[in-house]
């Protein structure tokens, strides 16, 4: 980060300082919220966790390195104190932003895609200037500051990936890191049971759009109405990406090869190039469209985008991560997160890849999904039959819709499994797999079914239990 004084930081949160022999002691970063992190310069910020208080660690942290503990009450160790926490990490990083007057901050929300869309444009843009990113998925009011407090005089280019659990979630974010550009990728049927309905979700994606300046650019996908129609809500001009004939970012001759990954041609204003992406599914051509405009408005040529996109490889785990285990058969954990459209999008780069093999779905349960819970569970189960899939491997008592939805598809001759936790699909695969299979794990989060996908190329042993969410 921006070297700042014990002072410094005080003068910034308010903070009232405890234990602290040196206000002049430098903090030059990282940042953290473990303290296992801790390396000399840092400054360990105290957050209270499900499981865990930060407080209980702040010893640990400046035996570490840290120089001092950001807390909201005495630790026994050099401490800012302040009355919350969080609020003053926000504090901390807008301070950085404002600090910075050469930084360029392009966002991107949307409910599914975020991630990969940011590994793409991070490493399209990198190539412009200093840039950094959040790592994995840091999109929420703890990530996005810790992310923005990576920023040092260098940084030229800030990627922000910006989530929402509830109305005014995105807008804080862009009070902290307020973005010149901001694109927005779909609005699907994530977090809808938090918000009550998908109009709400997209209400609350629109919150991007809107928070961008006059002078600045909303990036807005033109094969999503709900998206599209964003355009209203913004003073920011606009530049639209999709396979739309429209779009002025946009995928022609769009091609999947055996390994289900995606070849188009990049047609934009200033040209046209092809694309060969490295990453699997057919839906990760919207993510590359996004990461093309973002980089186009940032000056980059359509011949670079192109090459940047067939060279740029998947930075964040599990999701669709693809294995090829020595006996020939195809793991692809995509197990991060799940929602309707991305398990739909999943299940479509199985058939892909599977092509003349046989597929396996093991699907866990998709949660936030409120009332319509059964009917997308149904439908999951449904869409993987249409898939013809070999099997379907459903796990725990809160997908169990789906076996009901895939016995629903008459044609469908596979064979279907409901288990009570990972521990037993793992199993029930071992005893069904051979070389030239393909099997994709998906499920929220939340439910652990990434350690299905570990335990079948090695990587990890899975307890009984994981993937028995109710």
């Amino acid at each position: 980060m921006i070297p700042l004084s014990v002072a410094q930081l005080a003068e910034i949160t308010g903070a009232r300082l405890d234990q602290v022999a040196d206000a002049g002691a430098l903090v030059t970063g990282p940042v953290l919220i473990d303290s296992r992190e801790a390396v000399p310069g840092s400054l360990f910020a105290a957050l209270p966790g499900e499981r865990a208080d930060g407080h209980d660690f702040a010893a640990a942290a400046v035996a570490g390195g840290a120089v001092a503990v950001l807390a909201a009450r005495p630790v026994g160790a050099p401490a800012l104190i302040v009355p919350d926490v969080l609020a003053a990490l926000a504090q901390l990083a807008r301070s950085v932003v404002d600090a910075s007057p050469r930084l360029t901050i392009a966002a991107i929300t949307g409910s599914a895609g975020k991630t990969t869309a940011k590994d793409l444009t991070a490493q399209l843009i990198e190539t412009l200037g200093p840039t950094i990113a959040p790592r994995n998925s840091f999109n929420n009011e703890i990530g996005v500051p810790l992310t923005v407090l990576r920023v040092t005089g260098q940084t030229r280019y800030l990627v922000c990936e910006m989530a929402a659990r509830g109305p005014g979630h995105i807008t804080a974010l862009c009070q902290i890191a307020p973005p010149a550009l901001g694109a927005v990728l779909c609005v699907g049927h994530a977090h809808a049971g938090e918000f009550g309905s998908i109009d709400e979700v997209a209400r609350a994606k629109a919150e991007l759009p809107a928070a961008l300046p006059p002078d600045g650019v909303a990036v807005l996908n033109a094969d999503d109405p709900r998206v599209a129609a964003m355009s209203r809500c913004t003073a920011a001009r606009v530049v639209t990406f999709g396979r739309s004939p429209g779009a002025e970012v946009r995928a022609a001759e769009v091609t999947l090869d055996e390994h289900g990954r995606p070849g188009f041609r990049l047609l934009t204003g200033g040209g046209s190039a092809p694309v060969r992406l490295r990453l699997h599914g057919e839906h990760h051509v919207t993510n590359a469209l996004a990461a093309a405009a973002l980089a186009g408005e940032l000056g980059m040529p359509v011949g670079a985008i192109a090459e940047g996109l067939s060279a740029a490889v998947a930075r964040s785990r599990w999701r669709m991560e693809v294995t090829e285990r020595a006996d020939g058969v195809t793991v692809i954990n995509d197990a991060y997160n799940a929602n309707p459209e991305s398990v739909r999008a999943a299940l479509n780069a199985l058939a892909a890849m599977a092509r003349g093999r046989r597929g396996f779905a093991v699907l866990g349960q998709m949660t936030e999904l409120g009332e319509t819970a059964e009917q997308f569970h149904r439908q999951a189960g449904a869409q993987a039959a249409q898939a013809g899939v070999a099997a379907l491997v459903v796990v725990g008592a809160g997908a169990a819709p789906m076996l009901a939805g895939a016995s629903a598809v008459p044609a469908w001759r596979g064979e279907l499994l409901g288990v009570a936790d990972g521990a037993a699909a793992v199993a029930a695969l071992r005893q069904r797999l051979r070389a030239g299979d393909v099997v994709l794990v998906k499920a929220s989060h939340s439910i652990g079914l990434e350690r299905v996908a570990l335990a079948l190329t090695g990587e990890a042993e899975i307890p009984a239990g994981t993937g028995a969410a109710s």
